[in-house]
């Protein structure tokens, strides 16, 4: 990409889709084209068509999704699935249509099945189930990477998949109903330390394993797999390490300064028990991650306004 290609970045509201905006324009890219949800429906193939017919992006970062945690997932089934499917085919479609050079779909760790051995290489997609709670995102996130693929093969298409694992940082959702397990955790301890109560009630047993990667982290390496990756395979993006759910309660809690106690409820799901990712693949090519797991909470605690509003 040149500092003044033209730039589509799909989602630029969310987590993901504002830190690949930070990153290109610290990178000194001056070309992006951007809309929010109630500007252009993703899901609407005319006013996509209309869109991309108008605008001509060259290059395409696909961040756009409905996404959320454990009960939102099990919840939203149908939303998930439907919505999801419309979003990256309409975006995807398109981007042939009107001959976009390069796209980066980006998909999730949990495309891949629940039993799968550790850590998760790509080769391993599509070789068990799924995680029952959040079957429908993964169908759709699943859907995409092989909608990049097949239009590679058919068409000589430069469309390529990241999946990065689970994510935080800065521009979270910490709506409770609906987020994921490091915003509903910053959010309850911080809530917490500030309502004086004497616990904090953590989902599940704790003993699940999670590998967290910072946004900002992701975003860079998006960037470098738009300038060096051309395969047709999906990639991997994380850290390669990985913690349980109580430790991660244990190392909020210190972070925020809470001083009383943790209490888990193994009545609520676990989720899949592991998803480690195999990242030796990206690695390879050059990239690594820069932000650990602790400077990562510390800095959002710090600067992040939201999680206590």
């Amino acid at each position: 990409m040149e500092k003044s290609s033209k730039i589509y970045v799909a989602g630029h509201n969310g987590m993901v889709g504002s830190a690949i905006v930070r990153k290109l324009t610290s990178e000194g890219y001056t070309n992006l084209v951007l809309r929010s949800s109630s500007e252009l429906d993703l899901r609407n193939q005319a006013a996509v068509e209309s869109f991309f017919s108008t605008e001509k992006p060259e290059y395409v970062f696909l961040a756009a999704a409905k996404v959320g945690g454990i009960l939102a997932n099990n919840t939203y089934r149908a939303d998930f699935l439907y919505e999801n499917l419309m979003i990256e085919s309409n975006v995807i479609q398109q981007s042939y249509v009107h001959k976009v050079k390069k796209l980066l779909f980006l998909g999730s760790s949990c495309i891949y099945p629940k039993l799968a051995h550790q850590p998760l290489k790509e080769e391993y997609l599509l070789s068990g189930f799924l995680e029952e709670t959040n079957e429908p995102y993964a169908i759709a996130k699943i859907a995409g990477i092989k909608l990049c693929e097949s239009y590679r093969r058919q068409y000589g298409c430069d469309f390529i998949s990241a999946m990065p694992t689970n994510l935080y940082g800065p521009n979270d959702n910490y709506n409770l109903n609906n987020s994921h397990v490091i915003p509903a955790l910053l959010k309850k301890f911080i809530n917490a330390k500030i309502n004086g109560l004497p616990f904090v009630e953590v989902w599940g047993s704790g003993a699940p394993m999670r590998e967290f990667l910072h946004v900002n982290d992701l975003a860079d390496a998006c960037l470098f797999l738009m300038t060096y990756y051309k395969e047709t395979g999906f990639i991997n993006v994380g850290t390669g390490k990985d913690l349980s759910i109580a430790e991660l309660a244990q190392l909020i809690k210190k972070i925020t300064g809470f001083n009383g106690d943790i209490k888990f409820d193994p009545s609520k799901p676990d989720g899949t028990f592991r998803k480690l990712m195999d990242v030796s693949k990206l690695t390879s090519l050059g990239w690594k991650y820069r932000i650990d797991l602790e400077s990562g909470l510390r800095n959002l605690v710090e600067t992040d306004k939201n999680i206590a509003s």
